[in-house]
């Protein structure tokens, strides 16, 4: 099946080059789990290029080596006492950048609502917890280095919940989202959020057919050529 992830530009200069990556964990042992289960991908699509157990380490192994993608936790010493919504906020210049963007994927062992809601809005694109498979993990760093946001999907309903609010206001005035149609925007909100096609039409109990459709139909009417832009287009809304 041809997805539209597939044709998205990436978000970074050279796509062929592999993921530098930061491991932020206070857990050596945890960092070293991480390495080990990824140990096919280190040297070939993943290169990692530091580690940190603390706020004050990661961002100053974030600043020094500008990775693509920071794993990094929730819960870690130092700083302010926000864990890792300290680093986000001492890091936000390189999140911002518009050349070459440093993007953090949360995982933690913590689910709790509250955590979830710090990072992503201190400026994480993404939060998975620790039960994640090794492919799945993957999977997210690749997304998050291409710029999507990518949830678990019992933690997506959490950050749909806390920016419910804003995108109600978003939805009265928008011309553009007053385009689609009520499974358009549920489909538009998966999708670019980083759900697959597959998962998108488990969650809405639809088939997958049915999701290409409508994401097509969105596209159009969004004037919009693939994922990676749909999610620019729906963060910028506050609509994920």
């Amino acid at each position: 099946m041809n997805q539209i992830a597939d044709a998205k530009p990436s978000a970074r200069p050279d796509p062929s080059a592999p993921i530098r990556l930061v491991l932020v964990d206070d857990h050596r042992m945890f960092r070293s789990g991480v390495k080990s289960e990824l140990v096919e991908e280190i040297g070939h699509g993943l290169d990692v290029v530091g580690e940190a157990a603390s706020v004050e380490q990661a961002v100053a192994v974030i600043r020094a080596q500008r990775p693509d993608v920071v794993l990094l936790d929730v819960h870690l010493p130092g700083g302010d006492g926000r864990g890792g919504a300290d680093v986000l906020a001492a890091c936000r210049p390189l999140i911002t950048s518009a050349e070459s963007p440093v993007r953090f994927l949360a995982l933690s062992v913590s689910d709790a609502a509250e955590d979830v809601i710090a990072v992503i809005r201190a400026g994480a694109r993404g939060y998975v917890t620790k039960t994640i498979s090794p492919n799945d993990l993957v999977a997210a760093i690749r997304r998050v280095a291409d710029g999507d946001a990518v949830f678990s999907p019992r933690l997506a309903g959490f950050v749909l919940d806390a920016f419910g609010a804003a995108a109600g206001e978003v939805a009265e005035i928008d011309e553009e989202l007053d385009r689609l149609s009520a499974r358009e925007r549920e489909v538009m909100r998966l999708i670019a959020r980083g759900y697959a096609y597959k998962e998108v039409a488990k969650e809405l109990f639809i088939s997958v057919k049915t999701v290409e459709t409508h994401v097509s139909s969105v596209l159009r009417k969004l004037q919009l050529s693939s994922r990676h832009e749909l999610t620019a287009w729906a963060m910028h809304r506050r609509l994920i």
